[in-house]
């Protein structure tokens, strides 16, 4: 059975850091794509980051536009988790964030397999 436990989320004040991590179990973990998505009050779910391991030294990564520059996405293959380090939090960063994983066949469609249960971000101004 796959899970993805999300951890690491809180109440912050703009400016500030938080990690968020994610420990996968149940699943080939380093042939996944993982993801991170954030959802926010009354908000569609939206796309944060994700990350993709070649199977050498070679990793993968895209951000959405509006974190660029201000979080990062790294995996730990030998733990099984990922995590977002997110800095210079602003208000609008407020969300339920999700990590994910999707397996090659379903990143081609861009879909994702597996979800966990999100952690809360509250960033305050």
């Amino acid at each position: 059975q796959v899970q993805l436990v999300e951890s690491g989320g809180g109440l912050v004040q703009a400016g500030d850091s938080l990690r968020l991590s994610c420990a996968a179990s149940g699943l080939t973990f380093s042939s996944y794509i993982m993801g991170w998505f954030r959802q926010a009050p009354g908000k569609e779910r939206e796309f944060v980051a994700r990350i993709r391991w070649s199977g050498t030294s070679t990793y993968y990564i895209n951000y959405a536009d509006s974190v660029k520059g201000r979080f990062t996405i790294s995996r730990d293959n030998g733990k099984n988790v990922v995590y977002l380090q997110m800095n210079s939090l602003k208000p609008e960063d407020t969300a339920v964030y999700y990590c994910a994983a999707s397996d090659r066949r379903s990143y081609e469609r861009g879909q994702y397999d597996y979800w966990g249960q999100g952690t809360q971000v509250t960033v305050s101004s």
